[in-house]
């Protein structure tokens, strides 16, 4: 983290009507496990094998690393031992490359990670013309994009330093722990955000920083020591347990919401097979 700062990736923000009280309110949203049923982070192993990026050894440990963090989390330790390889790993890796394997894979690697209850719960706050953050300790390159899929306003996520278009192998800013709280109170102070009236919602005893700056905490699949802490603070549990591809589906607070969800994601798609025809013809 260089001078206090960190990456806020934006998107389209959403079209909602504004909260009666007349003040601003932001639904934050952990993004592995709680809207999407795996690591971001590891579900793009095999893309950035066939690209070149990892050798195979790096894709068994990230099979690995995938099973344990979707049996048993991953604790304070485990992140910090799993920063570092990846931090290592990336060193070298051409930044734009990134972008556009990400992009190129997106919809067929996420898409039919995503909980069906998150996008619901989603487009329930967007139509109540709240602002949907999507926070995660993923890299920005791998956030923003999946972020803008689901519908969210703004996403914050962990940022490497770049040097002549290349990752250093060094981290500007780790969205992760007391720094998705810090993140989050900073984008608050920027769009006048009301946080005793947000909302947040993970998985993890390791964002507890961030359910507590809010006014409304929830907690999605959560791990036993967050389990134990919402029930002594009283906080709703939910589970998520059905991810479906966002073409299968159709979440529906309303007719507004739907067919402004319909429209944004249509638009991705569109922009994505443009974008990846133009870069076959290139090749070619």
């Amino acid at each position: 983290m260089r001078n206090g700062t960190y990456a806020v990736c934006v998107t389209e923000p959403s079209s909602g009507a504004a909260p009666s009280s007349g003040s601003r309110v932001a639904a934050y949203f952990d993004l592995d496990k709680t809207v999407i049923a795996k690591s971001s982070t590891l579900a793009f192993s095999r893309p950035f094998f066939q690209e070149g990026l990892i050798n195979r050894r790096a894709v068994l440990k990230s099979a690995y690393a995938q099973f344990v963090f979707m049996q048993a989390g991953a604790d304070a330790d485990q992140m910090d031992r799993m920063r570092a390889h990846l931090t290592a790993l990336c060193e070298g890796w051409d930044v734009e490359q990134v972008r556009a394997i990400v992009e190129e894979t997106l919809h067929d690697i996420v898409d039919p990670l995503v909980y069906r209850e998150a996008t619901q719960l989603i487009a329930e706050h967007k139509h109540e013309g709240h602002d949907v953050v999507v926070v995660s300790a993923s890299g920005a390159e791998i956030v923003a994009p999946i972020a803008k899929m689901v519908g969210a306003t703004h996403s914050i996520a962990t940022r490497m330093v770049v040097n002549d278009g290349k990752y250093t192998g060094e981290i500007d800013f780790y969205c992760y722990g007391e720094n998705k709280a810090i993140a989050a109170k900073q984008l608050a102070e920027q769009n006048g955000y009301d946080l005793a009236e947000c909302h947040a919602y993970s998985d993890s005893i390791t964002d507890l920083p961030l359910l507590e700056v809010v006014g409304h905490p929830t907690v999605v699949n959560p791990d036993r020591g967050l389990r134990k802490i919402a029930a002594q603070r009283g906080w709703p549990v939910l589970t998520f347990s059905d991810p479906i591809s966002l073409r299968a589906r159709i979440p529906t607070p309303s007719g507004t919401a739907v067919a402004a969800a319909a429209v944004g994601i249509g638009a991705v798609a569109a922009a994505g097979f443009a974008w990846y025809g133009l870069r076959r013809r290139r090749r070619g």
